[in-house]
């Protein structure tokens, strides 16, 4: 039997940074409550109960003396308020995507357009995001639905709206969404927030299902991204979602066998899953390698390579291989002031990038794709210099004494004279 696991298996930065911010409070001899499940993954919890962590679905249960820690999933507005009304020493570990959706939701009501969410509207990430709307606001679970609500409210068609995602929707659901509204909506801005680890896993598990005669989810009955995972995986083959190593099925001999897990599944369990596997089959896989590989990190001025995975009007989103979420900020994209993000990448496209900025704590890096393409652009300038070469360049912009123009990525000074 050959088995085959999917490198993007197991904790994503936002889980890991919320689990490991409570583990560090009991460290630091501090009394933990947690709003809600930290982590969808019963062992995990288990551990955290038994280790004096209490969880609270209120903040006014939150017992005294004990330090609040929000979960990645976010909170809405009033409940932020409320943790501050209560004086209650909180810490908030909400995921930065799901942060930016906040954002998004916000402002969608402060410029008066409608805010249309995908995603599954009982899920404490989705409540969370609709609690900082401001204005009219919508959420569907699946094209179906979308279908529905703007044949059910024609007025939406005309109205300016705000399109986001669940950090964790599917991402195929969320390509026959646009398609939808593009055909359907005259003034819609589409925002992809689908987190990147989420749209690389669910693209590696489709791939490794697609090859394989079994695939094996591992992660909790009741997270999300595990069940779309596995949803994901039955399309192509035989599929098992199992919680513990002890859950896994009998395979006939000669069967090639997948194995992924989802966001909120540790990697202790992970390995479990594969030396369980091995004893069966003396194919075991160095997980434990692998996984430090993904959690190396990034020195600033390193240079990455990156596939976009998506584009919003302030900046993009890359995939750079590892556990961090790498992002360009629009004014990193181009020396260009007058284009848009969407003119210069689009999803799926790869480049060299420098690494700007790291963030441990939120777990995100930033990145420029300009700073690189200036580098190239200085080479070839230099080239031309020897070889009495003639450049083209796009002007740019006017100053005193001449004007800047643009020549791959490099700003270059002409003179009047």
């Amino acid at each position: 039997m050959k088995v085959e696991v999917a490198k993007t298996a197991g904790f994503c930065f936002g889980v890991d940074r919320a689990v490991s911010t409570v583990y560090r409070l009991l460290e630091e001899g501090k009394r933990t409550a947690t709003l809600g499940p930290i982590i969808h993954n019963p062992q995990v919890t288990g551990d955290l109960a038994a280790r004096g962590v209490v969880t609270v679905n209120d903040p006014a249960e939150t017992p005294k003396g004990c330090t609040l820690v929000i979960r990645s999933h976010g909170v809405s507005q009033a409940v932020e308020e409320k943790i501050r009304a209560l004086d209650i020493p909180c810490v908030d570990a909400t995921c930065p995507f799901v942060k930016k959706i906040h954002q998004l939701a916000a402002a969608a009501g402060d410029q008066g357009k409608t805010f249309l969410l995908a995603g599954d509207r009982d899920h404490p990430e989705v409540q969370g995001i609709l609690g900082h709307c401001k204005g009219e606001n919508f959420t569907v679970k699946n094209n179906e639905e979308l279908v529905n609500l703007l044949k059910n409210n024609p007025d939406l068609r005309e109205k300016p709206l705000a399109f986001a995602a669940q950090t964790t929707f599917h991402a195929g659901e969320w390509e026959k969404c646009l398609e939808t509204l593009k055909k359907l909506c005259t003034n819609a801005a589409v925002f992809a927030t689908i987190c990147n680890a989420t749209a690389r896993r669910q693209k590696e598990a489709k791939t490794l299902a697609q090859r394989c005669d079994r695939m094996i989810v591992v992660g909790g009955r009741d997270s999300s991204n595990t069940a779309k995972l596995r949803d994901i995986c039955a399309q192509y083959c035989e599929t098992y979602l199992i919680e513990r190593a002890d859950e896994l099925p009998v395979f006939s001999a000669g069967l090639s066998v997948g194995i992924t897990a989802g966001a909120s599944t540790p990697a202790s369990i992970i390995k479990e899953v594969l030396a369980t596997m091995a004893e069966v089959t003396n194919n075991e896989q160095n997980f434990e390698e692998m996984l430090e590989e993904s959690l190396k990190s990034f020195n600033t001025d390193e240079r990455v390579h990156g596939v976009v995975v998506g584009i919003s009007p302030t900046e993009v989103y890359v995939d750079v291989g590892r556990k961090q979420a790498g992002f360009i900020p629009a004014n990193e994209l181009s020396n260009d002031p007058s284009v848009k993000p969407e003119d210069v990448v689009k999803i799926g496209d790869e480049m060299d990038l420098l690494i700007m900025k790291t963030n441990d704590q939120e777990g995100t890096i930033m990145l420029s794709k300009r700073r690189v393409d200036a580098m190239k652009g200085w080479d070839e300038i230099s080239q031309a210099l020897e070889n009495n070469e003639v450049l083209e360049g796009k002007v740019i912009e006017v100053v005193k004494g001449g004007v800047i123009v643009l020549y791959k990525a490099m700003r270059i000074f002409v003179p009047a004279s």
